[in-house]
């Protein structure tokens, strides 16, 4: 009598949360090292270049909605927030996204980060934190939760990402659109294989700076 095998049996969603959490914490961790010399250097640049503050704090909603402090290099004025509703007539976004192609409150050397995506490098404190991944929706500003249909209040079921379908399908130049269709199909069809298919796709997608704001 032949003895039986079964199909391995897939992770439980404690199980599978977990073994994203240990991917994401070992994942900034390396980045951590490896992009310390990188990111003094451009701390050191926005702080000649641009003056304080050197970083950019804004609060985000993260897995169920709860706020955290997101933080990025500096790239903009520093009174960019209070300068947004003078140039409301100029978004170019739909829905309750705020976006300008050739927005005047950034920087010369702040254009040069967005491109790069540098100035997000100080994300990884938050992945390493807790309040991100490295994989997942887009972060979202508490005021854009009330024009968010009802379908797409499923992405918090998950913590934002550092990169995501998002970021290889766009960036900046995507539409709400966009941004709800591929914030839901991630969040349903999350997994550690489509993870590192992200991240592996992330890096050409950085390297042409494509749709960076």
């Amino acid at each position: 009598m032949r003895p039986t095998t079964s199909a391995p049996r897939p992770l439980s969603a404690p199980a599978s949360d977990r073994a994203k959490r240990a991917v994401d914490v070992v994942g900034a961790l390396v980045l951590l090292v490896l992009g310390a010399l990188p990111m003094a250097a451009v701390a050191l640049l926005v702080r000649i270049v641009d003056g304080r503050p050197v970083l950019f704090r804004q609060e985000r909603l993260g897995r169920h909605g709860r706020p955290f402090v997101l933080g990025k290099f500096r790239t903009m004025v520093p009174d960019a927030e209070a300068l947004r509703p003078m140039l409301a007539h100029r978004n170019e976004a739909d829905g309750p996204l705020f976006k300008i192609r050739e927005d005047p409150r950034v920087t010369r050397l702040g254009r040069h980060l967005r491109r790069t995506s540098l100035d997000e490098l100080p994300q990884l404190w938050n992945v390493l934190r807790g309040d991100m991944s490295l994989v997942g929706p887009r972060p979202a500003l508490p005021a854009e939760l009330a024009a968010w249909p009802a379908d797409l209040h499923r992405r918090l079921e998950v913590r934002p990402g550092l990169t995501g379908p998002w970021q290889v399908s766009g960036r900046a130049g995507a539409s709400f659109e966009d941004y709800r269709r591929h914030d839901l199909a991630y969040v349903d069809g999350r997994t550690l294989l489509g993870d590192l298919g992200l991240l592996v796709r992330t890096v050409p997608a950085v390297l042409r700076g494509r749709g960076a704001a």
